[in-house]
């Protein structure tokens, strides 16, 4: 709870406190209009204030947070991605996102780094399904392009990784394969086991090629990942596995991942975080 407030307090100085000053009459009002019941929060809060409850009898999560066009950025895609392996929404307003909780829930994580053949193969499979789902003709979904257009910016960043980001991603949007809605952050905990299937939640969603999908699982879960004496070797093979699956170039996802790297970099700036993993992980990726 105390990385929860300080991460809001962080992001929103005294608008954040205030929000965290307020939040108990918030759950209050929210368990009122929705009919939730047993609402308790889950582990490992971040940037969300995020709940597992019940609404009657289905099983629900409840997120609260500031980030107003993020949860409607959200929702919109969980509902372009209906029926394509992502968990259901039942309600989004004003900092708030209400969906069907995935039961059991436990994340592919579990299965990191000793069942990680396995975790790529689920992975493999929910990208399969996931990426069947067409781009809605009417949408606000970004490029990937606009989210890469932060490498122009000046960043307290080594400059030969900045340039380096800077000619892949050129290089990579130049020779773009076919465009289709991604989940854009497709890493470990947001890949869930609902029964005898596997779900998807919190997508980004954004617009870009199939390459583009498999980095984020490439370089998770930080900082586990990192701490495996053989996490190289662990990089090397998921690329080579998704090589396989999804017919892709080796150097088009190195390139991303190298270039994803960089991004999260910058944004653990922005959020004033440790940014320790994401540059080591720069440099890991760098030496492939």
């Amino acid at each position: 709870m105390k990385v929860f407030e300080q991460n809001i307090i962080n992001l929103y100085f005294d608008v954040g406190k205030q929000w965290l000053a307020d939040l108990p009459k918030l759950i209050v009002q929210v368990e009122a209009t929705y009919e939730l019941l047993d609402l308790k929060p889950v582990e490992n809060l971040s940037y969300n204030y995020v709940l597992s409850g019940f609404q009657g009898s289905k099983a629900i999560i409840l997120k609260l947070g500031l980030d107003i066009d993020g949860f409607k950025r959200e929702a919109a895609a969980l509902m372009a991605l209906q029926g394509f392996g992502v968990v259901q929404v039942l309600a989004e307003s004003n900092g708030l996102l209400l969906q069907m909780r995935a039961s059991p829930g436990v994340s592919l994580k579990s299965y990191s780094p000793e069942n990680d053949d396995e975790a790529i193969n689920v992975m493999a499979n929910v990208i399969k399904r996931l990426h069947k789902a067409p781009i809605p003709h009417a949408h606000t979904f970004p490029h990937i392009k606009d989210w890469l257009a932060a490498l122009d910016k000046d960043w307290s960043i080594p400059a030969q990784y900045l340039q380096k980001a800077k000619r892949l991603r050129d290089n990579l949007l130049k020779t773009s394969a076919k465009e289709i809605l991604l989940h854009g952050d497709l890493h470990h905990d947001n890949i869930l086991k609902n029964g005898d299937d596997w779900v998807v939640i919190d997508p980004k969603g954004v617009i870009g090629e199939k390459a583009y999908e498999v980095a984020a699982f490439i370089r998770n879960p930080m900082p586990e990942l990192l701490e495996q004496d053989k996490h190289l070797s662990i990089i090397k093979h998921r690329i080579t596995r998704f090589v396989e699956f999804f017919e892709l170039s080796e150097r088009r996802i190195i390139d991303w991942c190298f270039v994803q790297a960089v991004l999260t970099w910058m944004w653990g700036i922005e959020d004033r975080c440790n940014i320790d993993y994401w540059e080591r992980m720069t440099k890991i990726l760098d030496k492939l």
